[in-house]
């Protein structure tokens, strides 16, 4: 297990706003050069209005962490996006949004990696178990990303234990048979990013 701060990720302008970049695929792939398998940034949309960069070989994962978006794509009629619904949609769309927000993206390889973005909120003290959801009989990797967005909990995976406060994430590269269990001391939000590959 890889525990990631701030200090950790990579930080980028774009046309609305910033991106920061929590982790990427293979290791040293890049995202401008478009040679990753996956990655999980978050973004802060700065501007009322954006229109998203095309990524014709990509599905993409989205999901609000403050505020609300408007999203269409191909010029269909927009939808609503509240804090922790996941989205769908392929990155190839022309997708244009509506709102200021901070989001949380998933951009899996068509093809090559499958995946799925899933919130986890508690009220209160809890505790959950974390196993690999999406089919993976033809892949040989599960990795697992998990975001602190607000609170604190711990985590807990093969013998191992991190704790983790808001901002903070954990990365587990090979947990397709393993199972994580998050322990939260009191109210606390999650997004767990899931890439099967």
């Amino acid at each position: 297990m890889l525990r990631m701060t701030q200090d950790d990720y990579a930080v980028s302008r774009w046309s609305g706003g910033t991106t920061t970049q929590l982790a990427i695929f293979p290791p040293g792939a890049s995202y401008a050069d478009r040679d990753f398998l996956w990655r999980v940034s978050s973004a802060a949309v700065e501007d009322e209005r954006s229109t998203f960069t095309a990524l014709l070989d990509y599905d993409r994962w989205l999901l609000l962490l403050e505020g609300s978006m408007l999203l269409a794509h191909d010029g269909g009629a927009p939808l609503r996006l509240d804090p922790f619904q996941a989205h769908a949609f392929d990155g190839g769309a022309a997708t244009v949004s509506t709102g200021r927000c901070r989001d949380f993206n998933l951009m899996l390889r068509k093809g090559r990696c499958r995946g799925t973005l899933r919130p986890l909120r508690f009220s209160g003290a809890g505790e959950t178990a974390l196993r690999c959801q999406t089919p993976a009989e033809d892949a040989r990797s599960c990795a697992m990303l998990l975001y602190c967005a607000a609170g604190a909990g711990e985590a807990a995976l093969a013998g191992e234990s991190c704790a983790l406060t808001a901002g903070e994430s954990l990365l587990a590269e090979d947990a397709r048979d393993a199972e994580m269990r998050l322990t939260a001391p009191g109210a606390a939000d999650f997004v767990l990013a899931e890439m099967v590959y």
